[in-house]
């Protein structure tokens, strides 16, 4: 008995244990190209999925509030998109005095341009019991800026300019993020009731999707034959990565939590993830079209393989502690506000 309620608890962490382990032994079926037909899948109908589930779950006031909450927004947008590139361009200036591959290097700040991804924040905030709303529209807003912000900013620090199709990516941006989320909100008009009766299990749903894309997300990392690095060389991008990530997200949740900052616990779970999490969904396409022709693309795409993928499973692991602390926190603060309430 107690081993199955541990699985139920649970079943998210060994989940990906397990998805991790599948893509391991067998990464073609997932891989792009393959039976599963990712590219098409997960792109468009897990992401669409995620965002009309949310839709759905949300009170239409609650992302109406959230829409109005300019401070959030103006530091995630901020710090995920100014001060990440800028700190992780000082840092490579220190990194470069080591032995680590210069091609590599170049990969890390490539993922510091990146714009948030449109799925594993918004998923992990809810996952915790955050501000679901402000996620998805610093997630959904952050990579409409990307399109434009991300290639600039390639420019800016590595050099390379190319022409964007910034038109093909607007609207499979708006086809997977806007209108998924416009459809779940007319469809929740009419069945606000009954879905405030039966409570059904948005958070389980929207994780089992999560496990879909760690999948193939896996899978395309293990399949791809353009990483060539050896385990030395590979083990210090790991540690570099995990390192800037746990960081990042430390420092945003002491910004975050510091006194007078007049944000909520719950805004601060959003932030954490929102402000450190970046996109492979857009990222890989927009290296692609501004690296074309480089002779060393693979080893600049392999930071961004790895970041993807250790973001969602650290992230996935820290749930239940981030739960936890908003939890407490929050009780706090109520019985704060109830002993200044005058007898």
């Amino acid at each position: 008995m107690g081993l199955l309620s541990t699985i139920r608890k649970e079943w998210f962490i060994i989940g990906i244990v397990l998805v991790i382990l599948l893509a391991k032994l067998e990464p073609s079926i997932g891989a792009k190209g393959g039976p599963l037909k990712p590219e098409i899948t997960i792109a468009f109908i897990a992401v669409s999925l995620i965002f009309f589930n949310s839709g759905l779950s949300l009170k239409t006031e609650e992302l109406t509030s959230a829409l109005l909450h300019v401070r959030l927004h103006l530091f995630v947008q901020s710090f995920t998109l100014v001060f990440f590139p800028l700190a992780v361009w000082l840092l490579l200036k220190v990194l470069a005095l080591t032995a680590i591959d210069q091609w590599l290097l170049k990969g890390l700040q490539t993922v510091s341009c990146m714009p948030p991804p449109v799925s594993s924040a918004v998923i992990l905030t809810k996952a915790v019991g955050g501000n679901e709303a402000a996620a998805i529209f610093n997630s959904a807003f952050g990579s409409f800026l990307g399109i434009i912000v991300t290639p600039l900013l390639l420019l800016l620090f590595l050099g390379s300019s190319s022409s964007v199709p910034f038109t093909s990516i607007f609207s499979q941006l708006f086809m997977t993020v806007v209108v998924p989320l416009i459809l779940g909100q007319v469809c929740r008009s009419f069945v606000r009731e009954f879905l405030e009766r039966r409570k059904p299990p948005f958070g389980a749903v929207s994780s089992a999707v999560l496990l879909t894309i760690i999948y193939t997300t896996f899978c395309d990392t293990f399949s791809n034959p353009n990483i060539e690095l050896g385990p030395i060389s590979l083990l210090l991008v790991v540690l570099i990565i995990f390192s800037i990530q746990v960081s990042f997200m430390l420092l945003t949740f002491v910004l975050s939590t510091r006194s007078g900052s007049s944000f909520t616990p719950a805004d601060t779970v959003a932030m954490v993830f929102c402000s450190t999490h970046k996109s492979l969904t857009l990222g890989i396409p927009m290296l692609k079209i501004v690296f074309e022709g480089y002779e060393h693309l693979s080893l600049i795409s392999v930071p961004l393989l790895i970041y993807h993928p250790s973001q969602i499973l650290l992230g996935s692991i820290l749930v239940p502690s981030i739960r936890n602390w908003m939890t407490n926190r929050q009780k706090g603060m109520k019985l704060t506000a109830l002993q200044q309430i005058p007898l």
